[in-house]
């Protein structure tokens, strides 16, 4: 049976060179990772951030245990050089690195007891005190773990079986300690057990980190859970309050100066920012038309709901009869008493057929874009802040006159994409350049399908929405 000392070693002894070179490569690694480590900002709602950091730390651990090892290895051959230290490179401080590791034999002919000193420190006893006897050893474990150091010893004097496992200790000093256990029986000449020799490892920091990777790592599923949730009641509450459009709808159904409109929704490019966006359009009791987008802030089922709510109550106020100017006042009032405080953007139309004159409001909006013989423009904006943003707000109202065949667009403001590239004008310029083609267009829908064909591959920050209405004849 060879002795405890080599028994980890391989049969012929590596090169001191070729030890060297892997004591350095670890330190070399082991200060990158903990260069990431150090890097890693984590805040108290970022489980991704807590997963990762706590990977790292599993890895610093890991490369620790792995440069001691090679350390023990190192002092066990020839005398070699010194190492050329890697400037800024972090490395275990020296009594982190002789307390990890400690080694003990009991021999059981004469009842001696030998441990190393690194194993004294493990255990927080001092030499002076000596070392423990196997019948005293279990006194220092939880009492959930005694059958399994009893069970291990036995299998090993009895039946000659080598010890391996972990087992808790709590020192003189109240702290716990997670040990690793390995060891085996050495033999006499006749084949019975005289003595046992036995490796423990404090593997305490490494199961701690093991825990940490794991609770983040379930706190990090738990999370995305809720979101995937989260996202799919926002998209059937969405789903249920948007008009279900297939094509092109007409208002008012018969006579002069209908409108021919067209919506699409277009979701922002991550595809999981459901936001409060939301457009409308439905005949009103006296034969004119409402035309409407609007845009909450925030995202998820909050602002869906929210939307929800703003739109259930704009329709109720149109179909009452309240012009666009009073209706944003009751809007921002909503916003301003509702539990969920939130801002919002809006612009609300009320076209009159008969008339051909389309009545606007608007709530810190981006303003409908009319296109008219092949050119196009912003109608100028009547008085108008952020709903939700100051109680007792006043709206103004403007009116246009439209003419047939002209092209209206109503938009969300997440549609153009804003970033160092483009700005709001930036967006607004390319909706206006689209005015040659509205021009030629038969219908709303084959302007909505215009637009999306210039917006819809763009890499959009938020979801948006369009709402194309065309003059009739």
């Amino acid at each position: 049976m060879p002795s405890h000392l080599f028994a980890d070693r391989p049969a012929q002894p590596p090169e001191p060179g070729s030890v060297d070179a892997l004591i350095s490569q670890t330190r070399r690694l082991r200060g990158d990772v903990d260069a990431v480590r150090r890097d890693t900002v984590v805040d108290d709602d970022d489980a991704q951030g807590r997963w990762q950091r706590a990977l790292c730390d599993l890895a610093v651990h890991h490369l620790d245990d792995l440069g001691e090892h090679l350390g023990q290895l190192k002092e066990g051959l020839p005398p070699a050089p010194e190492l050329v230290e890697f400037p800024g490179r972090a490395e275990p401080a020296p009594e982190d690195r002789q307390t990890r590791v400690g080694s003990a034999e009991w021999n059981l002919l004469t009842d001696e007891v030998s441990w190393s000193e690194e194993l004294f420190q493990i255990f927080g006893r001092s030499p002076e005190s000596g070392a423990l006897p196997l019948d005293e050893l279990g006194s220092t474990l939880f009492s959930e773990d005694q059958p399994l150091l009893t069970a291990m010893v036995t299998a090993c004097l009895v039946d000659g079986r080598p010890l391996d496992g972990e087992f808790r200790i709590v020192r003189a000093d109240g702290r716990v300690r997670t040990l690793h256990m390995r060891g085996e029986p050495v033999l006499d000449d006749d084949g019975c057990t005289a003595s046992m020799w036995a490796v423990l490892r404090d593997i305490s920091d490494l199961r701690r980190s093991e825990r940490a990777v794991r609770e983040t790592r379930d706190s990090l599923q738990r999370r995305r859970e809720i979101a995937r949730t989260e996202r799919r009641l926002a998209v059937e509450l969405q789903e249920a309050v948007l008009p279900p459009w297939g094509g092109s709808l007409r208002f008012p159904h018969r006579g002069t100066g209908s409108l021919d409109t067209a919506a699409h929704y277009l979701p922002s490019a991550s595809n999981a920012l459901i936001g409060g966006d939301w457009y409308d359009a439905l005949e009103l009791p006296d034969g004119r038309s409402m035309l409407t987008v609007g845009d909450l802030t925030g995202h998820g089922v909050t602002a869906t709901s929210g939307m929800a709510m703003m739109l259930g109550a704009l329709r109720g106020m149109a179909m009452a009869g309240i012009e666009p100017g009073p209706l944003m006042g009751w809007l921002n009032q909503l916003l301003e008493n509702s539990v969920q405080p939130a801002l919002g953007s809006a612009v609300c139309c009320r076209y009159d057929p008969a008339r051909r004159v389309l009545s606007w409001a608007q709530a810190g909006h981006p303003a409908p874009l009319l296109f008219r013989r092949g050119q196009g423009r912003s109608l100028q904006p009547p008085e108008g802040v952020l709903l939700g943003a100051t109680a007792g707000a006043a709206y103004g109202q403007a009116e246009e006159r439209l003419e047939a065949g002209d092209v209206l667009v109503l938009h969300t403001d997440g549609l153009t994409p804003r970033g160092i590239e483009f700005g709001r004008t930036d967006g607004t310029d390319r909706l206006l350049e689209l005015a040659p083609r509205f021009s030629a267009a038969r219908s709303a829908q084959d302007c909505v399908r215009m637009v999306i064909e210039e917006f819809g591959e763009g890499e959009r920050e938020d979801d948006a929405c369009v709402l194309v209405a065309r003059v009739g004849g």
